[in-house]
């Protein structure tokens, strides 16, 4: 490792960070340039990934269903705008102090692209915002899950990222080569409004290795009122659902697998999970997974629902 990547690492754990990973700007070569850092800052060399942990006690209160506002603070709002951003800037300064430009970036949605109009000939339109779980497992922070989400060897899927863009001559991390989803489809199988197809209709290619994820409805993920949350930067953007029963059910299957390094003396899920409808209604828990497919292939099925609970 270089004297001036080690240096950086070391001073973003001091800053907090509970990860950290370089990905060499060639790792984002191939992507449509809406999308690509590149775009963004042409003369990077590399993207720094930030991570910090979602303590695993944050979602305690969500397994539970007794208490969401811990979640919305320290998984979410404060965790993604204020913790993760500070070690990030204060990353961004002291690169800045060794002479290089760095790039701070925030997760602002993909979605949410265009919001206005090229500038010069043959650039995209603003904003351009890579994919902050690609950036982070062409960091080799991760791998790419079946839910579209990096999971990592130390938290799974724990932790929210933010990165910087530079032109510093940092020293590339390796892809990770963990094999931490097992495509169990338990999360397929939990989700009560059946918004995660059970075949990969997409192979995600990152850095020239091969994922293969779900097709996602995410105006059924944004109906849902099983953990998930409103993306917290743009209503166009994909629901945040770190928190949400698909995730936490996630959280136990890859504990179970003794695949993660972290280790705790009891189990995640001690009791059934909870579950409501689209009208908030609760759902038996020996039923939950019996609708799978029932929100992409059937979506009559919530106006049903929605009748239900109006009535």
């Amino acid at each position: 490792m270089s004297d001036l990547t080690g240096r950086m690492k070391q001073f973003a754990r001091e800053r907090g960070a509970d990860l950290i990973g370089v990905a060499p700007a060639e790792r984002f070569e191939d992507l449509p340039a809406e999308e690509s850092p590149l775009s963004i800052f042409p003369e990077m060399t590399a993207a720094v990934v930030i991570g910090r942990r979602i303590t695993r006690g944050t979602l305690r209160g969500l397994e539970e269903g007794t208490n969401l506002n811990t979640y919305e603070m320290f998984g979410y709002s404060w965790l993604d705008k204020q913790f993760v951003s500070l070690s990030t800037f204060e990353v961004c300064e002291f690169l800045e102090d060794e002479g290089w430009e760095a790039v701070p970036l925030f997760p602002f949605p993909q979605e949410a692209y265009p919001q206005g109009i090229p500038v010069r000939e043959g650039a995209p339109a603003p904003n351009v915002y890579p994919d902050f779980h690609y950036a982070a497992v062409a960091a080799g922070l991760g791998e790419m899950s079946y839910l579209r989400v990096a999971l990592t060897p130390e938290f799974g899927h724990r932790q929210r990222f933010q990165m910087l863009l530079t032109d510093a001559p940092l020293e590339a991390d390796p892809m990770l080569e963990a094999g931490l989803c097992g495509l169990c489809y338990r999360c397929v199988e939990v989700c009560p409004l059946g918004a995660i197809s059970a075949e990969p209709v997409e192979t995600m290619v990152i850095g020239g290795r091969e994922f293969p994820v779900a097709q996602i409805d995410y105006s059924i993920c944004r109906r849902c009122q099983n953990g998930a949350r409103p993306n917290i930067y743009h209503s166009a953007g994909a629901p945040d659902r770190l928190g949400a029963i698909c995730f936490r059910t996630c959280l136990q299957a890859i504990e179970d697998s003794g695949k993660l390094e972290t280790e705790f003396q009891h189990r995640f899920r001690v009791r059934e999970p909870w579950a409501v409808d689209v009208a908030g209604q609760r759902i038996d828990p020996a039923t939950i997974g019996q609708s799978a497919g029932r929100g992409c292939a059937d979506p009559e099925g919530f106006a049903a629902a929605d009748e239900e609970g109006s009535s």
